[in-house]
């Protein structure tokens, strides 16, 4: 998962990005650096279409600030531009792969 730390590229991103999943957190957050691995591996076997970022909460505080992630870890999904599903603090992979799923098939469909 590629850092990404200023707003104007992110933003564009979102805009240009079919599918884009952007996960927020710091380095001091235990569960963060257990599960963020797991999020880019599920991505990658299950999503590989999806692009990926990482935002540091600490050293991006504008970024958190501008898409309200007031706590971590946070996961926002994005389909064609718009904010499709957020995900904060107790996050299930689970459950994540299954709000991917649907939106991701319907926006990558071959």
């Amino acid at each position: 998962m590629e850092g990404i730390y200023n707003l104007q590229l992110l933003t564009d991103k979102i805009e240009e990005g079919k599918g884009l999943l952007i996960y927020f957190s710091t380095d001091g957050c235990s569960v963060c650096k257990v599960l963020k691995p797991k999020v880019s591996e599920l991505l990658h076997e299950r999503f590989p279409r999806m692009t990926s970022f990482y935002v540091d909460t600490d050293k991006s505080p504008v970024l958190s600030g501008q898409h309200s992630v007031f706590t971590i870890p946070t996961i926002l999904l994005f389909f064609e531009g718009k904010e499709h599903l957020r995900f904060s603090r107790n996050i299930s992979l689970h459950q994540l792969e299954e709000a991917i799923d649907k939106p991701y098939n319907m926006v990558f469909e071959d």
